[in-house]
């Protein structure tokens, strides 16, 4: 069956982690028709012990936060607060905005900034230190910012691959980014663009991580081996994938780690995640600095860590919990396996490299 991936950030898009996944058209927390409690929350000090209510937390989030709307009115009804939610586009939107209104909040938390795109708020001083009564493991944790960027979930953008594509062809499978490039796989591979869209920046990303500067080289031999670049995920996925569209004729897709668990079809999905082809998107919630409510911005970056929440997240955005206690889906389970090390690009190097990175790449793919 198909899927719509609401999200896009690690999934969000990186424009430099894109102008998108073109995240722009998703709701915003949930559906459900569950009747609003009617009793006044307790007085709380914002964290769900009780003192007076401190009107509205505002978040900021990139366009793909989606929530169920009773996850929503336990928060408010447990905090005494309203959760007021303001999309600020992709997730390397997201990033723009909070750095330049670091000095002027534009709410009084964000959730959404991943690891490719941490440093650049974090070093203009958006957010505040923040603690939570729950410690997510430590291998989520920023090399630095941690006491002011919760981890919140996690996702692999990888190669996938039509198995039934390849059965009927009797063809195996491609496995590394290295067999991309062979030509017995020529014509078959489309990735959205690293300019464009957020997996594809991961992706992209991922070939820095394992070619180094030697990734221009790499992307020529792509290319020469008639890979497909498009504006997004969503052209990729549903445009040119074979098991995505009856007439796409690209049976490798970059995609992510969780999508086979959507293409299962009697039992068994018909594609799959290359898992030595994955990059790791972590992303973070925060309290703003200067924000105007920043107990009630605490009491939501708490919240986004509890059992709850961590067990809506597959389900409502496609993501990982990071949370050891959080369910997923049976599927999940069987369908959609995390790669053991995926590649990783210190998200300083991300910051420092992006621009001249970019200008590269679409150099490379212009000739």
């Amino acid at each position: 069956m198909k899927h719509v991936r609401v999200r896009a950030a690690l999934t969000a898009s990186i424009p430099a982690l894109a102008s998108a996944l073109l995240l722009s058209s998703c709701s915003l927390v949930g559906s459900g028709d569950e009747p609003r409690a009617t009793e006044s929350p307790a007085p709380s000090d914002g964290t769900g012990e009780g003192a007076e209510t401190g009107g509205p937390v505002v978040l900021a989030t990139h366009e793909s936060f989606h929530l169920p709307k009773k996850l929503v009115k336990a928060f408010e009804a447990e905090t005494g607060y309203d959760l007021e939610v303001r999309a600020a586009g992709d997730a390397g939107t997201l990033a723009t905005k909070l750095s330049l209104t670091a000095d002027n909040p534009i709410a009084d938390a964000a959730f959404g900034i991943d690891n490719t795109f941490a440093s650049r708020p974090l070093g203009e001083g958006a957010f505040a230190e923040v603690t939570t009564t729950a410690t997510p493991p430590e291998e989520y944790a920023l090399p630095e910012g941690g006491d002011r960027l919760v981890p919140i979930d996690s996702a692999n953008v990888c190669v996938n691959v039509d198995t039934t594509w390849f059965e009927q062809e009797g063809l195996e499978p491609p496995r590394t980014l290295e067999d991309l490039a062979d030509e017995q796989y020529a014509d078959l591979l489309v990735t959205p663009g690293a300019s464009t869209s957020s997996p594809g920046m991961a992706f992209f990303l991922a070939t820095v991580a394992a070619f180094g500067d030697d990734w221009p080289d790499y992307w020529t031999d792509l290319l020469d081996n008639g890979a497909k670049v498009v504006d997004g995920w969503e052209d990729a996925y549903y445009g040119d994938f074979t098991a995505g569209s009856d007439n796409g004729t690209r049976p490798i897709v970059v995609s992510y780690d969780s999508s086979p668990a959507f293409t299962v079809d009697g039992g068994e999905s018909t594609t799959a995640a290359l898992l030595d082809t994955c990059f790791r998107q972590v992303e973070y919630a925060g309290v703003l600095a200067g924000a105007d409510n920043p107990e009630g911005a605490a009491a939501l970056v708490d919240w986004m860590l509890s059992d709850e929440v961590q067990s809506a997240l597959p389900e409502s955005m496609y993501v990982f919990p990071v949370m050891p206690g959080a369910t997923v889906p049976e599927d999940w389970a069987a369908f959609a396996p995390q790669p053991s090390d995926p590649y990783e690009v210190d998200p300083a190097d991300v910051d420092a490299n992006r621009e001249q990175w970019l200008t590269e790449w679409t150099d490379v793919i212009s000739r």
